[in-house]
């Protein structure tokens, strides 16, 4: 390393140029180490190596002869062809089993792969032809079998005709039969009519000259002396078991209700748990011209008789079928044959099928259909309403609950029904923009649309609706629908009456103000519009339809506070109904204000700060029919008593979870209030046995009672109910530990509905099972689950 670091300039120079100087130096100090014996000559050996450059230098170049290993040359130009070898490399034995190795597996790889693909495709057609022999079996049998159906069938075929060859001579016997009995019949009675015609026409001419005073139970009646004609208005309003009943009190009262006028209008639903095809079939033989109007809603126990029958009445004009169990296609198939004069029918929640909307087809002249909750048709069975000469004539349509039809059965709708212009479609989550959107493409006389618990609706839905002349509209349950809505109401809908926008969060103070202009809106709902407050409110009710507004709905607005309630009392002087239910900011000095709306009928105060000052001012208006005070924990019986004096006209009051009242406010109710139909003290733990009394002795109206938690009343209370309220027809009875299982089966027979447990009081009715008042706490907030023994 030295004497290459004290070499010459040029020597250095040399190296660096040819990128070498590290190798040069090792050599060089190997050369050092080596010590030649010429090391002149040796340099000059260095030099030439330098001049020709690394690639001339051989690996045995350095080491002396007798070390070099004796192995034989092959030819270089072999080796750098198979081996890709140097020139100067040699190839060893190692090297060559290498290569044997490495050959040998290329050549067993190549041979095994190939029995490989050979056992393989030999496995394959032995695999097909397997599948080949066993669909050849199938077809083989299935030959066989259709050869043994075919035989079978035409051995049916004649039996058939042998049955029908006998069943027919058998009909021709039994016809003959039928008809001398018949003939033979009909005989004895025409006899027995004109002997009871001459009884009863005898017994008419007694009764008009005063021969029956003794025998007719009406004498000293007052109604034994009004005119026939207000008979007749009295009986249009009597149920069928009525008025079966008033036609046995006299001659009189039975021959007037024979009149066809009575049988036009036949309403089966009031009687509906009693019902039955017999009953039907009789009655609508016997006056099947004269009726027009037939209810049969609920009346789940009539079959195939009884739709029959309907269709023998041939100027029936309206017909309701709701929840009829056993109305199906092969009803209907019946009833569109005779019944073609049809312009309402109800058809909701039965189990009807597209077969029987092909059939509505054939009432040309229906305007009103309902297909509520019928879950069984598609969007092809809409197709059928516009097919032929169709519904072409609709104008009112319920599509609710009908969750299966999607935007191509609204396109079917708007394509055959075109005249549509009461739309209700309730209770359809998946209802979207697009098929409100296909249906307004060519339906654009709708006038009212009602889509309640529709959330996915927005916007884009009221965008369409803008070309038509809307009157009502109802949308509850939905988030996406903003003030941009009363936007575009107030802009295209000039004419609107009836706003029902519920449970909407988006719509804002902002939304109410937009459509204060409007001239003619009467009712208003905007219950559970959490964002609605005073700064709403008091423009809408200053606006053009202020004076106008008969329906106002602010349930749980709770940022509406007095102000607004007093601007009401104001400017809304045709005002009958106003709900504030929830509204926690309204006190006495709003309700006091609500004392001078002469109009008010209907007021639901249910949750607000009332106290007995405003029920008191609400007396003095004395013309409120309907008050609902629940859950108003500062009102007092002093407060009841004061309310009913002054008011004579009460039909409904709720005072349910009112814990501080006792008997002597029901007392009140009772004694000012005779004219009570539904009363609710559910929740009120301080009743006993005497305010059923009260109510007993008084209200012989009342038809709905709710005395759920009233946890002192006993069998006493039903028997009280038992005998005064003869009208009674729903009354419920939960967590009434003292009233007994079996007094409710012996009172409550004859009810229309009843709901009874002996439970303990939940907790979120506020106290325990002795009516001690509990500390509420967030384990009362969650109910439980009721279990209720309902009729």
């Amino acid at each position: 390393m030295a004497a290459l670091r004290t070499a010459s300039p040029e020597l250095r120079a040399y190296f660096s140029r040819h990128d070498l100087l590290d190798v040069y130096e090792v050599l060089l100090c190997g050369v050092i180490a080596m010590r030649p014996e010429d090391p002149l000559t040796f340099l000059e050996e260095i030099m030439e190596i330098m001049e020709k450059g690394l690639d001339a230098v051989l690996w045995c170049m350095s080491i002396d002869l007798s070390l070099h290993p004796k192995l034989k040359r092959i030819s270089e130009t072999y080796l750098n062809t198979v081996f890709g070898l140097d020139g100067e490399q040699l190839v060893t034995e190692e090297l060559c089993a290498k290569a044997r190795g490495f050959y040998s597996r290329n050549l067993m790889k190549l041979y095994f792969g190939g029995w490989m693909r050979y056992h393989l495709q030999k496995k394959n057609k032995r695999k097909k032809a397997k599948q080949k022999m066993a669909l050849a079996v199938v077809h083989y049998n299935v030959h066989i079998l259709r050869v043994i159906i075919q035989k079978w069938n035409m051995w049916v075929q004649i039996d058939k005709e042998k049955m029908a060859l006998a069943t027919k001579r058998l009909q021709q016997i039994l016809n003959k039969i039928y008809l001398n009995a018949v003939v033979k019949a009909w005989h004895a009675e025409a006899h027995s009519s004109l002997k009871t015609k001459a009884y009863f026409e005898g017994l008419a001419k007694e009764g008009q000259e005063g021969c029956l005073e003794s025998s007719d139970l009406t004498v000293g009646h007052k109604t034994s002396h009004l005119p026939e004609k207000a008979l007749l208005q009295v009986f249009h309003y009597v149920n069928l078991v009525d008025l079966a009943r008033c036609a046995q009190v006299s001659q009189t009262w039975m021959l007037l209700t024979q009149s066809s006028s009575l049988w036009s209008h036949i309403n089966f639903s009031s009687v509906k748990h009693k019902v039955q095809d017999q009953v039907v079939v009789n009655i609508l033989q016997k006056w099947r011209l004269y009726v027009l109007h037939l209810n049969l809603r609920g009346c789940y126990s009539l079959r195939w008789p009884s739709f029959k029958s309907i269709g023998e009445c041939r100027n029936l004009q309206e017909l309701n079928l709701s929840e009829c169990q056993g109305l199906n296609d092969e009803s209907m198939r019946v009833i569109s044959e005779g019944c073609r004069a049809l312009l309402y029918l109800n058809l909701s929640y039965t189990d009807i099928t597209n077969g029987t909307l092909r059939l509505l087809s054939s009432f040309h002249n229906l305007q009103y259909l309902s297909l509520a909750h019928c879950r069984k048709f598609t969007d092809k069975g809409l197709l059928y309403l516009g097919s032929g000469k169709g519904c072409h004539k609709l104008i009112y349509l319920d599509l609710s609950g009908c969750i299966q039809i999607s935007v191509d059965g609204f396109r079917n709708i708007a394509n055959g029904c075109s005249r549509i212009q009461d739309l209700l479609i309730n209770k359809m989550p998946a209802l979207t923009d697009g098929c409100i959107q296909a249906l307004v493409e060519k339906c654009r006389q709708i006038t009212s649309v009602v889509f309640l618990d529709s959330p996915h609706l927005s916007d884009t839905t009221f965008k369409a609706l803008a070309k038509c002349k809307l009157v009502k509209v109802g949308i509850e349950g939905n988030n996406q629908i903003t003030d941009l809505s009363f936007k575009l109401m107030s802009k295209c809908c000039p004419y609107i009456r009836h706003i029902h926008v519920a449970d909407c969060h988006q719509i804002t103070d902002a939304g109410l103000s937009m459509i204060s202009p409007l001239k003619h809106i009467l009712v208003l709902n905007v219950a559970d519009c959490i964002r609605i407050s005073d700064g709403g409110v008091r423009p809408f009710v200053q606006g053009s339809s202020g004076t106008k507004l008969r329906e106002l709905n602010l349930t749980n607005c709770i940022r509406v506070t007095d102000a607004s309630v007093t601007e009401i009392a104001q400017r809304c002087h045709e005002l009958t109904y106003l709900n504030l239910r929830y509204c926690e900011n309204v006190t006495d000095a709003g309700i006091e204000a609500l004392g001078n709306i002469s109009s008010l009928i209907s007021l639901d105060v249910s949750g607000t700060s009332i106290s007995d000052m405003g029920l008191r001012a609400l007396g003095r208006q004395g013309k409120i029919k309907e008050l609902s005070l629940s859950e108003c924990k500062n009102i007092s019986d002093t407060g009841i008593q004061e309310f009913c004096k002054g008011t004579k006209h009460l039909e409904g009051c709720r005072v349910s979870s009112c814990p501080q009242l006792t008997d002597e406010a029901v007392r009140a109710m009772a004694f000012h209030c005779r004219r009570l139909t539904a009363v609710s003290i559910a929740g009120c733990p301080k009743m006993t046995d005497s305010c059923i009394q009260y109510l007993a002795a008084a209200c012989h109206y009342l038809h709905f009672l709710d005395v759920s938690g009233c946890i002192h009343l006993t069998d006493k209370a039903l028997k009280c109910l038992w005998k005064g309220c003869k009208q009674l027809q729903i009354l419920k009875m939960l967590y009434c530990r003292n009233i007994t299982k079996q007094a409710v089966l012996k009172y409550t027979a004859k009810l229309e509905k009843q709901e009874h447990n002996d439970a303990d009081p939940p907790s979120w009715l506020g106290y325990d099972r002795d009516g001690n008042i509990l500390t509420f706490t967030m384990e009362h907030t969650s109910e439980p689950e009721q279990t209720n023994s309902s009729k």
